[in-house]
């Protein structure tokens, strides 16, 4: 890589339950997509999920075990990380966290508990005890996953009024009011989108124009384009799509979904047919047409991302213990291997800092 080339650091949350050390730093060439070899940079059991101030100056991590706790971290001019503090998740199982605009709040999801979180942030980036706490009830279809709820996720609108909560263990997408000042939620009216019974919805994402939103289901496969209403919350269920190919009947779940800065293609990547679905987005309806699968190099892609200029998509594939490198076709949205992957262990969250 070019010392004069611009590049993105991206950050990469592992399972430490074998080789891993915690929270990974890379450099991606903006011009050429080559990614350097990850090196360790943050110590933290299990940084399942990162969340990165857009300012680039701290990162959070969701420390994800049965004694679950957020954990905060200042970013260095080298992008080398600095412990700050923890705080308890109140709850099992932490594995998603979503930062408020304001820099104020932190919000989480506990898997195994079934609840939400809500952490103050001070002005030196600390997290402050949880000062609330939100607990999910119900079931749904699945006999085995969904007998309880499951927080999944935590995704706020793109305006930071409203928190939405994917539960895969009772098929709702929960959404509360976001009061950033005083830290809290508070349900919303509606309260919840409730999805098809046994989808269980795992990750959600907005377009860029606001108009949509798309959640992700891990059991159904399936992947839902949305209409949202900035001034109720209210979300409206348009069109649910299947992630896989038609044909494909081995086992497969879903993991993570992006919308492209362009707002025309989405993207889903199943653990399983270890590959991320491809789809178009209809302007002026916000509906999804499929346009193909890329297999991801490597098995069980958890997550992925798109780097700033959308050219690159960076896939993290948790059993193949790698990170691909692909590059995106700015007129159809397909992928294409780039030949760049570099090792890493068990990776599960890829993030770059930055807008």
């Amino acid at each position: 890589m070019s010392d004069r080339a611009p590049y993105h650091h991206i950050y990469v949350g592992t399972y430490t339950r074998g080789e891993s050390r915690g929270i990974y730093l890379c450099r991606l060439d903006a011009g050429t997509g080559e990614l350097t070899a990850p090196e360790p940079v943050g110590e933290a059991e299990n940084p399942s999920f990162l969340a990165l101030d857009p300012a680039g100056r701290f990162l959070y991590a969701a420390s994800e075990a049965a004694d679950s706790a957020a954990v905060a971290f200042a970013v260095g001019e080298d992008g080398h990380l600095t412990r700050l503090n923890e705080q308890p998740s109140h709850g099992s199982y932490l594995c998603h966290l979503a930062l408020h605009p304001s820099g104020q709040m932190l919000i989480g999801a506990n898997y195994g508990s079934g609840n939400v979180a809500v952490w103050p942030i001070g002005p030196a980036g600390r997290l402050g005890e949880a000062g609330q706490v939100i607990q999910h009830e119900g079931s749904s279809a699945h006999p085995k996953r969904q007998t309880g709820p499951h927080a999944h996720s935590v995704t706020l609108s793109p305006d930071g009024r409203f928190a939405y909560a994917a539960d895969l263990g009772i098929d709702k997408v929960m959404i509360y009011r976001v009061d950033a000042e005083a830290g809290r939620l508070t349900p919303n009216d509606p309260p919840w989108l409730a999805v098809a019974p046994g989808s269980g919805p795992r990750h959600m994402a907005f377009h860029p124009t606001g108009r949509w939103a798309y959640v992700i289901h891990e059991i159904g496969n399936t992947v839902s384009a949305l209409t949202w209403d900035a001034e109720t919350g209210a979300l409206e269920e348009v069109q649910t799509a299947a992630t896989l190919p038609a044909g494909f009947d081995g086992p497969s779940t879903t993991a993570d979904v992006h919308v492209a800065r362009s707002g025309r293609f989405l993207y889903g990547s199943n653990r399983g047919h270890d590959s991320l679905a491809i789809y178009a987005i209809d302007p002026t309806r916000g509906t999804l047409t499929c346009r193909g699968h890329e297999p991801t190099g490597g098995r069980t892609p958890r997550s992925f991302a798109l780097d700033p200029s959308g050219r690159f998509l960076v896939a993290a594939n948790q059993d193949g213990d790698n990170l691909v490198v692909f590059a995106v076709d700015a007129e159809t949205g397909l992928l294409t291997p780039t030949g760049c992957a570099q090792p890493i262990p068990a990776p599960v969250c890829v993030r770059f800092l930055g807008p």
